[in-house]
């Protein structure tokens, strides 16, 4: 599990908007589940919807996972939102890529 937050240094007196959280479930589809802790439920859904128009059919192994990770990333932080990731592999296997 992963936690990533929006740029800190740019804006560090605003406090985020909400908190997603990206669940793999696993190779049976829908691979992605996109749950929300706190936030304005609006911002959250739209949110949700881009993430999975991005992940809907990628497994976290596929190439193109990577790069449509970057840009949920990337939504995220001009949402201000805290975003998690949880890809069911631990922590350590996911940075060398195992």
């Amino acid at each position: 599990m992963t936690t990533i937050t929006p740029g800190e240094a740019a804006a560090p007196s605003e406090p985020p908007r909400g908190h997603v959280r990206v669940v793999y479930l696993g190779p049976v589809a829908p691979h992605w589940e996109v749950d929300s802790q706190f936030g304005e439920r609006a911002v959250v859904e739209a949110f949700r919807e881009r993430a999975l128009a991005r992940l809907v059919l990628l497994p976290p192994h596929d190439p193109q996972f990577r790069r449509n990770r970057e840009r949920v990333v990337r939504d995220a932080e001009r949402e201000n939102l805290l975003l998690e990731w949880d890809l069911g592999i631990p922590e350590e296997d996911a940075a060398t890529g195992a």
